[in-house]
């Protein structure tokens, strides 16, 4: 399986990388410790954090944490990266496993980034908002390419996909695991197309939008915008009304490549359509007299009668 489907805590290569060969593990009071300044989960409360905090609470924290001493306020911490299992350690009501190392808001983010890298478990997403969230704070491109182990190229793709949603619908929509760079783009692309024709608030505000897993989110939000497009290629059927002498319109016929139906307006004519569909074998076999080579099968003929 990729990595971002282990759920063991163990030491993984961004542990190792982030500690040197002087650092201590101390284990401190969750309270005294602070996110980071940067977000880069957007559903921590997922199945694979609950696996998590169960192992820890059955084997312990085995990795550990990388913090800072506060910058702003004496006596606290704030994290580097760890959050969930800092998360965990602060629900199961003990302490958690720490490095404490002076660091840099520029170390941090680093950190930060690359251990999620290195664990591979931030959705394509969640790296976009990652990386647009350093870059609105001022940070350089090669910090953030360095953050999150990219090159200048898939970094561009990265912030330019991600930045062309609006923030509330990527929020709605969560981290999405499954959905990578492709099909984000797609949505991106559909969005600006679409969403003047197709409001999108009505979705996102139905219980079947909220409720859904991230992935399927996607998925109702997608088929919603891009529906249009697949109508549009339908061409209008062709129709012809039927008129008495008054000109009023006794039936109308609509005709498609598979289909031929006629409605009956009872509100014009009563018995019209009775008298049809009681002639219909007679002017099927009066056809068919006619068309001997054709299959001795009825047409598709579909009648209505409107009331």
């Amino acid at each position: 399986m990729a990595d971002r489907d282990r759920i063991k805590d163990k030491t993984e290569p961004g542990i190792e990388a982030a500690m040197g060969s002087t650092d201590r593990i101390s284990d401190l009071d969750p309270a005294l410790i602070d996110h980071s300044f940067i977000e880069d989960r957007m559903e921590p409360t997922d199945a694979n954090y609950r696996r998590l905090r169960e192992s820890i609470a059955a084997q312990g924290q085995t990795s550990p944490i990388l913090i800072r001493p506060h910058p702003a306020e004496p006596g606290r911490y704030q994290a580097a990266f760890g959050h969930r299992r800092l998360r965990a350690a602060a629900e199961l009501g003990r302490p958690v496993r720490c490095i404490v190392r002076p660091l840099t808001d520029r170390d941090l983010v680093i950190a930060q980034g690359q251990e999620n890298s290195a664990r591979a478990d931030l959705s394509f997403i969640e790296q976009g908002r990652f990386a647009i969230a350093l870059q609105d704070r001022g940070y350089s491109r090669e910090t953030i390419m360095q953050a999150l182990s990219l090159d200048k190229a898939s970094l561009s793709r990265l912030v330019r996909v991600t930045d062309r949603l609006p923030t509330d619908i990527v929020e709605a929509i969560g981290p999405a695991p499954a959905i990578g760079r492709n099909r984000w783009m797609a949505l991106s692309l559909a969005f600006r197309k679409y969403a003047a024709d197709r409001p999108v608030d009505p979705l996102l505000e139905d219980a079947s939008f909220i409720y859904a897993p991230s992935d399927q989110r996607f998925d109702l939000l997608y088929r919603h915008l891009t529906r249009p497009a697949i109508l549009a290629k339908r061409k209008p059927s062709p129709s012809r009304r039927y008129r008495n002498s008054a000109g009023q319109t006794i039936a109308t016929a609509t005709q498609t490549e598979t289909t031929t139906t006629v409605t009956i307006d009872r509100t014009v004519t009563r018995a019209f359509g009775e008298f049809l569909l009681g002639r219909l074998d007679a002017l099927y076999a009066e056809y068919m007299a006619g068309h001997p080579a054709e299959p001795h099968k009825p047409p598709v003929l579909w009648h209505s009668i409107e009331r």
